[in-house]
């Protein structure tokens, strides 16, 4: 008998619930997953995003068990008691990988309902970031220091992507509510700066994709065929 393909990477794996989450996020779960590792996300999203992420790979192993009885059912091989043992163990083996995707769905529906309320509730809600506001802080969110010249005693802030914000634009951004200082550092070598939950909660609701979308990228590695490359 052959040996088992290998299991794919869980990284592009569809969910049954990705319509639901691009719903009530209005990002497509690339964007979302990016903003997760990027610190952007506030609490609700990031704990989304992270249940997301275990529902995606329990699908990658049903989609693996589906593919490996297909392949074992294909006539290739010779009937006989090793391939019965073989797909009788397949589908035991499928059907603890559909347990497991519908558990992980449970949880991933039970985080995102508040989201999809709190969505819902907000519509109409507070003024959006402008502009300026929304670059200095997705600047920030990849980390990002302020620093006093030695000589000069001028302050600006150095986001690790290379783009400079004024001490000005820092401190109404502080008064806001929205970015933080670590004071126990000192200014000249560098106090770090961190958005606050009010920071990446204003920052993701500003960045929520329109309406329109782009055309979806064919069909992410890990689906079975018969998955359709649209989902809506």
């Amino acid at each position: 008998m052959p040996p088992e393909p290998t299991p794919t990477s869980a990284r592009r794996a569809v969910s049954p619930l990705d319509h639901r989450i691009e719903a009530a996020t209005g990002h497509d779960i690339d964007t979302l997953w990016a903003y997760r590792d990027r610190g952007v996300l506030d609490e609700p999203h990031t704990h989304l995003v992270d249940r997301h992420r275990e529902l995606a790979m329990a699908q990658v192993g049903v989609v693996f068990y589906l593919k490996l009885l297909n392949r074992l059912s294909s006539g290739d091989f010779e009937p006989g008691d090793a391939l019965f043992a073989r797909i009788d163990r397949t589908v035991d083996q499928l059907e603890e990988a559909t347990d497991t995707r519908d558990a992980a769905a449970r949880t991933v529906s039970a985080a995102l309902e508040p989201i999809e309320a709190a969505w819902a509730a907000s519509k109409g809600g507070a003024s959006p970031l402008s502009t300026d506001d929304q670059a200095a802080l997705l600047a920030i969110a990849g980390g990002a220091k302020l620093y006093q010249h030695l000589l000069t005693g001028r302050m600006s802030v150095t986001a690790a992507s290379g783009t400079r914000l004024s001490h000005a634009e820092l401190q109404q951004l502080e008064d806001a509510g929205l970015v933080v200082r670590d004071t126990g550092h000192p200014v000249h070598a560098g106090q770090p700066v961190a958005l606050t939950d009010a920071g990446r909660s204003a920052l993701f609701a500003t960045r929520r994709a329109p309406t329109t979308r782009a055309p979806k990228p064919p069909a992410r590695p890990g689906t079975s065929p018969s998955t359709p490359a649209q989902r809506r």
